[in-house]
Parts: structure tokens; C-alpha cells; sequence
């Protein structure tokens, strides 16, 4: 039997005998599902409470002391109530979706579970779900978590720890990592998936909240020997090593430099490149190897050996760059790469050719790398130009241009005001921004009035860079105006430029904001009001979140699929199959099915593309701003961003609507900061070959019926 709610009204007349009473309410599961999908989607704990009914008198005509018994009401749909349920697998979702609701009045609940809850898996998951509410006061509860006998509780609170970014946890998780090293000694040194020995798994989570945590001595006194030489050679320490970006680390990462393993390897090269130093040359260059330049050691390699700047890596990048394999996307990696090398006439000679190529992306890359190599020689050049064919490459130059001396740069930034593709305006207004052109302010609040949303918003930003007191009653017409837009941009936009005006003129504005109809708008005016004001008690009066779209929280496919559902992407480079993951983030997965079966997909490009990370697309403008008018909640969840896995793109928090992204390789500085809600599952290497403007013909969905 399901777990049960009782709920009993029992009204009695004076002095009347006693009744057996009804039966109790068994709430089934799908119903329980429902309630917890929509409380967290709508961010509350519980429903506002329900009138008590008045009391029910005896019916006329019946003799007096007969009893009269109601069915007992349905019980109130309940969050925290739900974290007692009868049912494991209730207590678990229930956790997830307090953590997700958000609010510190969640935190109690959550440690009490953890600490006396029977089921280890109800343990972990009310520890992560601390972990997403990020709330000091769980410290100590988690703290004493990190010594749990069950190593995926352990884990799961050195994860939540960092989460929260308690940086006086780092010795304690240090202790755990290095507790477990043996537990990862014979995992392959490029295995990315979960890892099922829970030991092995704690290690991974310990690892990834140092990161967080930016405690290198700690992780140091774990992973690495007296001498420095890594004691573990899974990819996930050069990870950590990387993001630390610490001196101390060099022998180290020159020592992973040397794996044969792919992503130890590009996560060693990346941290060298962090660290600039040109001891590290002489082992990146072996990397940089036409023959395999696709690949994640190579591509970081060539980045580093540009961020390092020694003339040595010349020879080897040319060599990338004139091959004739070598793919768009990795061409423009060499170019940028090949322009930070001190100045060269011969490969400035490189950068001017590559002006020509049909490929809008190695354009881009040629401008940047022309521009930083040599100023006047960029600026000869550049008069010479007819403006380039794509937006994209103009929005480039324009913001190249902002680096530039603004003599020589602002008239061309002057004419770029007149380009026929809005999606270039952003960039030149930002640039002009930057550069104090003399009718700046003038010029934005022209543009305030603009039809184009993203131009309106990017207006916006800059007045409130600059804050000029006559932008103040134009940017509170911005924001009334920006209500009758789908995309919430320019409101957002406006009161975070009201808010750099301090507390008198941005708390008013932000005020309303928090009952903007978007609850992106709301969550953002919340965080910029609690800046100004840290009285305000914004996090609640933002809720319930609005109706974003219509969602049926009863539907099955929702509560309880049968099935998980594959999407097949069509490309000219081939077709790309992915599961959606209906269980860890069932609402995202049903906007994404209701959008691919509409057609909203069909004929969008790949916007963004960056080597050895993403490939990024459902942006219907192209310049990663659209959006299907509306937005849907995080579903942040549990799963890892390994190689081959689908998230949803944001723009702060909630903020998620069609854009999504496939990952190159393992990514865990995105864990639990995006919606995992997919993984690839047939055509990985045709997601390695999309460049940048590459067209998804087709998105079609099948989910066991149609």
C-alpha cells in the first residue's frame, strides 16, 4: 500500500453516542507527485492554508444524537509535511524539492532528515538539498555529515558545503578526499560517468567542493606526494588543479601534462595556461598536433600556449592553422592564440589572409587576433574593409573597437549605428559606452525607444554604467514599457541600471519589480534589492512565481513516466540522438518536447560554439538573447556533466527557456548550477564536428506512442 495521509472530521451532536469513524484517505502516488512538482515549480513549501468550515448541525428530521459524519477533506498539499510520508522514494523527491523551493525555512526540515531519516538515499538527497538552499546556518549539520559511515552521505555534504562556499569546511573535506584516495586508484583515468563505489564517489564530490571552496592546500595535502607528483591520476584532480589556477600547483600539472589520458591531459594543459609559465612549453607543444587538433588536449594546448605568449609555440600553431583538416572552430583557436605571440609581420600576414575565409568565424577570429597583435597595423587594415557580410563579424569589430583608442576608433563606431542588423547594436552601444563617446547618453536613451528588445536592454545596461541623472525617469519608462514585451530583458536590464543608482532611486523600482509577471524579473529585483536594502524580506514576497506557461502537473508523462523519451536532432554533419532524463527534471523535458513538436527547433543555428566545451543553440534571433517568451524553472538535480550531456543555457538563475546545450567533455564547474535534463546517446561525434552557424534542420521527438 502507497503511503497515506488521515485526515478525520468528526462533528457530533451534544450528548451523542460514539460512531465508528470513515476510512481513512489514501493519497496515491501520482497525486503526491502532482502537489510536489507544482509547489516547486510555483517556489512555495505549502499552499496558503484552507478555511476551516463551519460547523455541519444535525439534518432536519433526524432524531437527536444521531451523529453526522463528513468525508474527511483532502489533506493540504504540504512540502515539509511530505518529508515524513510513508513512501522512501516521497521523502527523497519531497527533499529535492524544498532544496529547489529555496527558502531558508526549509534548512530545519532538511537537517532533520538528514540526521534521522532510516534511508541513506533520503539522507543524501535532504544534504544536497541544503547544499541548493546555500544557507550558513546548515553548516554544522553538514559538517558533522562529512563523517557519516555512508560515504554518499559524506559526499553529498562535502557537495552541499561547497555549495554553500563555507570555507572553513576545507580542512574537514580535505580529510574526507584523502581518506578515500584508494577508493579511485583503479578507476580509468578518463572514466566520467557517476561513480558507483560510493567511496569513489565522496572522493569526486570532496575534490569538486574544494574547487569551490578555492582551498588548494587542502586538496594539495590530499591528492599530491611530498614532492608534488599527483598520488591520483583521475582526470577530476587535474580538473582541480586547473580551476585553482595556484603556482604551487606546476609540478603537478606538469606531471598530468604528461597522462595518456584525454581529459586528464587538456585539464592539465588548461591549468598551465592559467599559471603563464614557460616552463610548461616544452610539454605543450608535443599537444599541438595537426593530425588530432580536435581533439581536448590539443585545443587547450594551443589556448595555453597563447595565454603563455612565448614565441617558441609559434612554428606548431602555424602549422594547425594551414592544415587542411584543421575545422573552423579550431582554426580560430590557433589564430587567437598566434595573436597574443609577440608581434610577427609574417603571421600578421596569416591574420590579414584569413579575412577572406567564407567561414564567419575564422573572420572574427583573424579581426581579434590582427587587433591585438599590432595596433596601427589593424587600423590600416581596418580602412580598407567593406563591412563584413555577417552580423556577427561586425559585432565583433565593435567590440574590438572599445579596446581601442577612441580617436581612431569612435568615427567607425559612429556608422556602425546605422547597420541594417539590429543584433550588432548591443556591441556598439557597450563599445561607445566604454569609450565616453561625447553624445553617448544622448545616443542611449535614443536607443531606449528602440522596437528591437535586446537593443532596448543593451541601452539600458550602459545608462546605468554611466548614470546619468537625466536616464533615471527614462529608465523607469523602460521598465512600464518592457511589460508589454514577451522576452524579459529590458526589464531586467532596467532595474539592475536603477539599482547602480543606489538605494534612493533603485529601491522604489526594484520594489515593483518583485511583482513583475516573469519570475526571472522577480528573482532578479530580489537579489539587487537585498544589496540596497538587507532588511527587505524579498524572498518571500516574490512568491508564488507566476504562471510562466500552462503545465499540467497531473499529467503522467509528468508524475510518472513510463518511458524515457529520445529526441533526434537532423544536421547536415548527421544526426544526434539524446534521452531526455523525464525523472530528474520532468518540466524541463516537457517544455522541450512541446517546443520540438510545435516545429520551434526546426531551422535554428548553432549560436554558440566553444572547442572542448559547448555547443549551444534554440536561440530563434541567433545572438543568444531569444527566448520562447517565457521562462521555466531550474531543475538542478544530482547528475554530473559528463562528455555527451544536455543543459539548459541561462542568464542568471530560472532563467532557462529554449536555449540548451551538449557538452564536449566533462564540465563540473556546472554541476548543480544548471538543469541537467539529457545525455547523447548515438552521434557524439557529430556533436564534435558542429561549428559555430551550423543549422539544426529538424528536432523530432518520440516518446514510446508518436
Amino acid at each position: 500500500m502507497r503511503g497515506i495521509f488521515v485526515a478525520l472530521v468528526l462533528i457530533t451532536a451534544a450528548g451523542c453516542a460514539s460512531a465508528p469513524p470513515p476510512a481513512p484517505v489514501v493519497v496515491p502516488f501520482e497525486t503526491k507527485m502532482s502537489w510536489i512538482l507544482r509547489l516547486e515549480d510555483q517556489r512555495i513549501l505549502r499552499d496558503a492554508a484552507a478555511p476551516i468550515a463551519p460547523p455541519v448541525l444535525p439534518a432536519q428530521g433526524k432524531p437527536r444524537g444521531k451523529q453526522i459524519l463528513l468525508p474527511p477533506p483532502p489533506p493540504q498539499p504540504d512540502l515539509v509535511r511530505l518529508l515524513s510520508d510513508d513512501e522512501a522514494r516521497i521523502r527523497r523527491r519531497s527533499a529535492l524539492a524544498v532544496g529547489r523551493v529555496g527558502l531558508p525555512d526549509g534548512v530545519s526540515p532538511l537537517v532533520r532528515l538528514l540526521q534521522s531519516d532510516t534511508d541513506p538515499e533520503v539522507r543524501q538527497m535532504a544534504a544536497f538539498a541544503l547544499g541548493l538552499i546555500g544557507d550558513a546556518t546548515a553548516v554544522e549539520p553538514l559538517k558533522k555529515a562529512l563523517t557519516d559511515p555512508s560515504m554518499v552521505i559524506a559526499g553529498r555534504a562535502a557537495e552541499a558545503l561547497g555549495l554553500i562556499g563555507d570555507t572553513a569546511s576545507a580542512p574537514a573535506i580535505g580529510q574526507l578526499v584523502s581518506a578515500n584516495v584508494a577508493a579511485v586508484a583503479a578507476i580509468p583515468a578518463d572514466d566520467s560517468r557517476q561513480p558507483v563505489d560510493p567511496a569513489a564517489a565522496a572522493f569526486r564530490h570532496g575534490v569538486n567542493a574544494l574547487v569551490r571552496l578555492k582551498a588548494y592546500q587542502p586538496l594539495a595535502d590530499a591528492v599530491l606526494g611530498p614532492n608534488g607528483e599527483p598520488r591520483v591520476r583521475w582526470w577530476p584532480v587535474a580538473y582541480a588543479l586547473s580551476r585553482l589556477e595556484d603556482k604551487r600547483a606546476l609540478p603537478a600539472l606538469l606531471a598530468l601534462a604528461r597522462s595518456d589520458s584525454t581529459y586528464t591531459l587538456a585539464f592539465a594543459a588548461k591549468g598551465l595556461g592559467a599559471l603563464k609559465d614557460a616552463a610548461a612549453v616544452p610539454v605543450l607543444l608535443p599537444l599541438v598536433d595537426a593530425s588530432r587538433s580536435n581533439t581536448g588536449p590539443a585545443i587547450e594546448a594551443i589556448r595555453a600556449l597563447g595565454k603563455i605568449g612565448d614565441p617558441r609555440a609559434a612554428p606548431p600553431l602555424l602549422a594547425v592553422l594551414r592544415a587542411p583538416a584543421t575545422v573552423p572552430t579550431v582554426r580560430a583557436e590557433v589564430l587567437l592564440a598566434l595573436g597574443a605571440l609577440p608581434s610577427d609581420p609574417e603571421i600578421q600576414d596569416y591574420f590579414i589572409d584569413f579575412l577572406a575565409e567564407s567561414s564567419p568565424v575564422i573572420r572574427a577570429a583573424a579581426l581579434q587576433a590582427l587587433a591585438k597583435s599590432d595596433d596601427d597595423n589593424f587600423m590600416t587594415v581596418l580602412s580598407g574593409l567593406d563591412p563584413d557580410t555577417h552580423w556577427s563579424v561586425r559585432a565583433q569589430l565593435a567590440a574590438i573597437l572599445a579596446t581601442k583608442d577612441p580617436q581612431r576608433a569612435l568615427p567607425r563606431l559612429m556608422r556602425m549605428l546605422l547597420d541594417s542588423d539590429q543584433r550588432v547594436l548591443p556591441d556598439v552601444l557597450t563599445a561607445l559606452t566604454k569609450l565616453k563617446a561625447p553624445d553617448v547618453v544622448k545616443i542611449l536613451l535614443e536607443k531606449l525607444q528602440a522596437d528591437d528588445v535586446s537593443v532596448r536592454a543593451a541601452a539600458a545596461t550602459n545608462l546605468g554604467e554611466l548614470k546619468p541623472e537625466e536616464a533615471v525617469q527614462a529608465l523607469v519608462a523602460a521598465y512600464k514599457r518592457g511589460e508589454a514585451d514577451l522576452l524579459y530583458d529590458v526589464r531586467a536590464a532596467a532595474i539592475e541600471a536603477l539599482s547602480n543608482y543606489g538605494a534612493a532611486v533603485g529601491v522604489p523600482a526594484l520594489k515593483t519589480a518583485l511583482g513583475d509577471k516573469d519570475w526571472a524579473v522577480r528573482v532578479k529585483a530580489a537579489e539587487l534589492l537585498k544589496k540596497l536594502d538587507p532588511t527587505a524580506d524579498a524572498l518571500q514576497s516574490i512568491r508564488p512565481a507566476p504562471e510562466g506557461r500552462p503545465v499540467n502537473y497531473d499529467a503522467l508523462a509528468v508524475v510518472n513516466p513510463a518511458v524515457s523519451p529520445h529526441v533526434f536532432i537532423e544536421t547536415d554533419k548527421g544526426n544526434i540522438e539524446i534521452e531526455l532524463d523525464v525523472l530528474d527534471a520532468p518540466l524541463t523535458c516537457e517544455n522541450f518536447i512541446a517546443l520540438a513538436r510545435k516545429g520551434y527547433f526546426n531551422g535554428l543555428m548553432f549560436h554558440r560554439v566553444v572547442a572542448d566545451f559547448v555547443v549551444q543553440t534554440g536561440d530563434p534571433r541567433g545572438d543568444g538573447s531569444g527566448g520562447p517568451g517565457y521562462t521555466i524553472r531550474d531543475e538542478l538535480n544530482q547528475e554530473p556533466y559528463s562528455r555527451g550531456v544536455v543543459g539548459m543555457a541561462l542568464a542568471w538563475k530560472d532563467t532557462g527557456g529554449s536555449q540548451f546545450f551538449i557538452t564536449h567533455s566533462p564540465q563540473p564547474h556546472l554541476d548543480a548550477r544548471y538543469t541537467v535534463f539529457g545525455r547523447v546517446v548515438s552521434g557524439m561525434e557529430v556533436v564534435d564536428a558542429i561549428t559555430q552557424w551550423d543549422v539544426m534542420k529538424s528536432v523530432r521527438v518520440w516518446d514510446g506512442v508518436k
